[in-house]
């Protein structure tokens, strides 16, 4: 049960992240999960864990990696 609540808020995060970045039109769910739960361990490794706290994830630095991703990413797909 703890591997869904991980998804959910992961989802959340990458929508998060989409909404500011205003890239979260164009992903679909899985896109917003993957971002946000490799954007949430990227934030959680150069920030560290401070903040609030969700399903092992702290929300802030969490938020941050996953517009970091989100960026990167959206920059190398978009360039076609």
């Amino acid at each position: 049960m703890s591997w869904l609540w991980t998804l959910i808020i992961g989802a959340l995060i990458g929508v998060i992240a989409g909404a500011i970045t205003n890239k979260g039109g164009s992903m679909g769910w899985i896109a917003n999960i993957v971002a946000g739960l490799v954007g949430s361990a990227i934030g959680q490794a150069l920030l560290g864990s401070w903040g609030p706290s969700l399903a092992g994830m702290a929300l802030v630095p969490s938020i941050i990696g996953a517009v970091i991703v989100v960026a990167v990413v959206s920059f190398f797909i978009g360039r076609k």
